[in-house]
């Protein structure tokens, strides 16, 4: 990963959620599920196994003034089935949640979840295990294509 080739493509460059969206080959991501109104989708440069973006389909700027109370439980009941699956499927000791983006770049709002594996030295934990800056995985397709079968299976199987 190229971090200040990406830094230049969020701040400048179109949406990538829409972009993704839309088809645009050169925006491709491995998609995990998609309810019609919100899509989850791996990262394409994860930092720790399984992590998935959820992003409402629509482009939303801000994720408290820009939803009412029911998109906003709708999304966040698609985070947590998400969030469920990623947990079945990767086991971590814990699961974090969180949203990050601005104005100045990657404005569309998009929840990252992300499982911290079990044995993590507890400096790596939290912040450091999120930051690109401390290394991201490398997958091929095909891998990132069986992850994201199993996290669709897993969402088929929950009640």
């Amino acid at each position: 990963m190229d971090l200040g080739a990406y830094t230049e493509r969020a701040r400048t460059g179109p949406c990538f959620i829409c972009v993704f969206l839309s088809g645009h080959p050169g925006h491709a991501h491995h998609l995990v599920a998609d309810d019609g109104e919100h899509a989850a989708f791996l990262d394409r440069w994860p930092t720790v196994p399984g992590k998935v973006l959820v992003a409402p389909k629509h482009h939303v700027e801000h994720v408290v003034r820009n939803l009412d109370d029911a998109a906003y439980v709708r999304l966040m009941l698609f985070v947590r089935r998400v969030a469920l699956a990623m947990e079945e499927v990767c086991r971590p000791e814990r699961t974090y949640i969180y949203s990050l983006g601005s104005q100045q770049g990657n404005a569309h709002v998009h929840w990252h979840i992300a499982g911290l594996p079990s044995g993590t030295p507890y400096k790596r934990r939290q912040f450091h295990a999120l930051m690109a800056e401390h290394g991201v995985i490398k997958a091929s397709s095909k891998d990132m294509n069986a992850l994201a079968e199993r996290l669709r299976q897993a969402l088929t199987d929950q009640p």
